[in-house]
């Protein structure tokens, strides 16, 4: 009789889990049909440059974009955090794959005078070093430790196109698998455009593959681009070439490394019971601390709350005429 009733109990749980399994999938299938994406030519970033968006990719604008790094992958809210999503045709948000953000940073005119004389191998042996000896008061502060595994693509700059781009194997605490960080950087007359693909590195083959039309999509417009400069009125940068790639990798990584891992618990939603399931409906808080108005909702509710405003859009990401 104990036997039987043990039975009883295990299947009760099973079908439980079953539901469960079934009602997060039919949330997160409403969650992606609530966006809306574009293709052709996006001016961005009050006109500053345009994305052109080709066959087989899709671009979401900076309104809903923000949503899902705040409401839906917990991110703290900061400025300028984003000026849109692009991403494969066939791939949502919510799945695995990679998502390249796209921020512009007014940081000056980035001379590249430099840009053949980097050792790269050097700067690598000096990051792991700075990112191990700064490991201690990134724990005190409540951050994972980081670790530089390598070059996932070594840095490559192309003079032509004024166009910077590399990637870094990053391991966050204990994680299994390592992040992806692969950065693009589009040097403009007054600042730079940021590419940031948010993946891991499962996803570097596809990443790699697609690189070559991302490098394509995003442009300055006439009078923004680089060889527009005036040295008679515009700020030169204080960073180089060198200085890019260079960069502190917890304002690069640790960022959102946070997305990464929430793409790892929908998976673990989605095939297993218990744990996982209860921490994709209660959701997780950041690691770094926001203020009541910026708190995180839960994922659920964000992903019922989402639709309610994608109808709103900036003017800039409005399609070019």
């Amino acid at each position: 009789m104990k036997k039987l009733y043990a039975l009883i109990v295990f299947l009760g749980l099973c079908v439980n889990a079953s539901l469960a399994q079934d009602s997060t999938g039919l949330k997160t299938a409403a969650f992606e049909k609530s966006f809306t994406y574009q293709h052709g030519t996006i001016k961005i970033g009050d006109g500053i440059a345009t994305v052109t968006v080709p066959k087989g990719f899709k671009y979401l604008d900076s309104v809903q974009s923000l949503r899902v790094l705040t409401e839906i992958w917990g991110n703290p809210k900061t400025a300028n955090m984003t000026l849109g999503f692009i991403l494969p045709e066939d791939q949502g948000v919510m799945a695995g794959g990679y998502v390249f953000n796209i921020q512009y940073d007014a940081i000056g005119y980035v001379k590249d005078d430099d840009a053949k004389d980097v050792n790269y191998d050097e700067m690598l042996t000096n990051l792991k070093k700075e990112t191990t000896d700064n490991n201690a008061e990134r724990q005190k502060t409540g951050y994972e430790p980081i670790t530089i595994v390598g070059w996932a693509a070594t840095p490559y700059y192309d003079a032509n196109k004024h166009i910077l781009h590399w990637a870094k194997e990053v391991k966050f605490g204990t994680d299994s698998v390592n992040t992806l960080n692969y950065n693009v950087r589009v040097l403009g007359r007054k600042g730079v455009l940021v590419l940031n693909a948010i993946a891991t590195m499962n996803e570097i083959a596809p990443v790699k593959a697609d690189v070559p039309h991302v490098l394509t999509m995003v442009e300055f417009t006439d009078g923004n681009k680089y060889t527009n400069f005036d040295s008679g009125i515009d700020k030169v940068a204080a960073w180089t070439i060198g200085g890019l790639v260079a960069g502190k990798i917890l304002a690069k990584v640790g960022f959102f490394a946070l997305a990464v891992k929430f793409w790892k618990l929908i998976a673990l939603a989605f095939v297993g019971v218990g744990g996982a399931i209860k921490k994709f409906f209660t959701g997780r808080k950041s690691a770094a601390p926001v203020t009541p108005a910026e708190e995180e909702k839960e994922p659920v509710a964000a992903l019922e709350s989402l639709g309610n405003e994608t109808e709103e859009k900036k003017e800039e990401d409005k399609p070019a005429l």
